[in-house]
């Protein structure tokens, strides 16, 4: 439970210290006297997002204490490294630019890890909360805090998630494939082309060495047989001299180490040129001019010139690099039909357990109606409402959605005979601020949440009604915190403890303050609040009366 609040340089309030001591607190005050300015602070040390004209021109500071004893938190608090006791102190500032600091216990933490840790401490009810009850995403969710479905949510949503991701992946492979069908052919075809041609490195240096030897071999063959003319066929050639040569140097060598290495040299010379002669002659002999051939090179060439031109490559190498790419492709395409039928399996299975999860939500939703069914009726009867009927109707979505397979309708009839229809088409706002009590004293009756705060739930309604809502409020404080801001004096005199909100001139400015009441502080006020200016001595002695119930 809450126990102090201490709030300094937001809008109104210059500085401004509250105690709680438990139980039903009420709070009261003319209209813009700052109550709904005290809930506002009051949010930001519970995780509200900070506003920066809030803070004006001085650092802005909210403080809260809470009491947590019989509270088991401690997983929240290692889960964030926090460190803890029954004491608990949530403090929030916010700089003259906006600029904002969370801390738990004096340590720094995430805004999001403080409004996590505020939904385990207090809920709090707006003005506004009572219009989300015509929405069937808001009724949905009451039901589902019913019955108790938090976790089993968490899980649905994960796997929903997971579906959502399952079916886009799927998406996108399908239009690639749509994609592929269209471009396959032509890609296979280019593949093919450049395939059969034969591309590899070098072979086209090859082709045009091949190709300049077949257009000149007639005079490469007349220089072969030429050489070998000159080398050994001829009357005069290099052989012989060579031949003779040998003979001289074999004389000499006879007479001197030196002329040995001569004649070793020439011998030598005369095994290769006889050697390079004979080759001539097979060179020349065997070259015989083959058209054909010819034709194919140049035909060979020119193909691969015009793939080079048709896909854009300058070079051997980038004609191959496109050819490996085409390749690449075809074989990602041949994977695709793989892929799709795998994501076609991730999305079936998810969906069974997404379907799965949304059966069981929706089995605990079913079976908890009937019990809320029958105390909310219960307690509008306590209401000053015993005709009234409550019926929570449940239906199946076409597709599974963020929350699962249902949507869910409140329908109210306050008046006997009166078929009950949704709420928006029936319910006053005195009627629908009757029923969101209702629902919230048992929603906080099974969340067991330390605090609630109210904020005006008695709009709409007046007299015995409002002594009514003021009695299931007292009755709630007896297992929780209840903090109720109001504007009638019949709920008003059912707290506990009783706050004031006023303003008043301090200088140059209007700034908001809040006391406690003392027993004759509460008497007069309670007063003030039965009449329209000041208070009679009947005002007062209604307002004893009041206060003595």
């Amino acid at each position: 439970m809450i126990t102090r609040l201490y709030i300094s340089n937001f809008a109104l309030i210059r500085e401004m210290e509250v105690y709680f001591p438990g139980k039903l607190t009420v709070i009261t005050g003319e209209t813009g006297a700052g109550k709904s300015i005290f809930l506002e602070a009051l949010g930001l040390v519970l995780g509200k997002k900070a506003e920066q004209s809030l803070s004006e021109s001085r650092k802005c500071v909210v403080e809260a204490e809470f009491r947590l004893k019989n509270r088991d938190m401690g997983e929240f608090f290692d889960q964030h490294g926090l460190e803890h006791d029954d004491r608990l102190v949530l403090r929030r500032e916010i700089s003259a630019e906006g600029r904002s600091r969370c801390l738990v216990n004096d340590s720094v933490v995430p805004l999001q890890a403080m409004k996590e840790l505020s939904t385990l401490l207090v809920d709090v009810h707006s003005q506004h909360q009572t219009l989300f009850l015509n929405q069937g995403k808001f009724q949905l969710e009451l039901v589902d805090g019913f019955a108790g479905n938090e976790a089993l949510l968490v899980k649905y949503r994960e796997e929903f998630s997971r579906l959502n991701a399952a079916k886009k992946e799927l998406a996108v492979l399908e239009s690639q494939e749509m994609q592929a069908r269209k471009e396959q052919d032509y890609l296979q075809f280019l593949f093919t082309e450049l395939k059969e041609s034969g591309i590899e490195k070098g072979r086209m240096a090859a082709l045009e060495e091949e190709g300049r030897l077949l257009e000149n071999l007639e005079a490469v063959r007349t220089s072969l047989v030429s050489g070998f003319e000159l080398l050994g066929s001829g009357d005069t050639n290099v052989l012989q001299a060579m031949a003779q040569t040998k003979q001289y140097l074999s004389a000499a060598s006879k007479y001197g180490k030196q002329y040995q290495e001569l004649l070793d040299r020439a011998t030598s010379l005369y095994i290769e040129l006889k050697d390079l002669s004979s080759e001539l002659e097979r060179q020349g002999l065997s070259l015989e001019l083959d058209e054909k051939r010819l034709d194919e090179v140049n035909g060979l060439l020119d193909r691969q010139g015009r793939l080079m031109k048709k896909h854009g490559a300058a070079s051997e190498e980038e004609l191959i690099a496109t050819r490996d790419e085409l390749e690449k492709k075809l074989l990602a395409f041949a994977s695709l039909d793989d892929r799709i039928r795998a994501a076609k399996k991730a999305v079936a299975e998810s969906l069974a357990r997404t379907a799965s999860l949304a059966a069981e939500l929706s089995s605990k939703r079913s079976k908890c109606i009937p019990a809320i069914e029958k105390e909310i009726r219960t307690m509008l009867g306590e209401l000053a409402m015993p005709a009234a009927t409550f019926r929570i109707e449940i239906r199946d979505l076409e597709e599974p959605g963020a929350a699962g397979s249902d949507a869910v309708s409140f329908l109210f009839s306050a008046n006997k005979g009166i078929i009950p229809q949704e709420l928006q088409k029936v319910a006053s706002g005195g009627e629908l601020s009757r029923l969101m009590l209702c629902l919230k004293a048992l929603l906080a009756e099974r969340k067991q949440l330390p605090t609630i705060i109210f904020d005006e739930i008695d709009t709409g309604v007046s007299g015995e009604v409002a002594a009514r809502i003021g009695t299931i409020l007292h009755k709630m404080s007896g297992d929780m915190q209840v903090i109720a801001i109001t504007h009638l004096p019949q709920m008003a005199s059912r707290g506990d403890h009783h706050l004031f909100v006023y303003k008043e001139e301090a200088g140059q400015k209007t700034v908001s303050r809040i006391r406690s009441l003392d027993p004759d502080e509460r008497i007069l006020e309670i007063a003030k609040m039965l009449s329209a200016g000041d208070p009679g001595n009947s005002a007062l002695e209604n307002a004893r009366e009041l206060l003595r119930n």
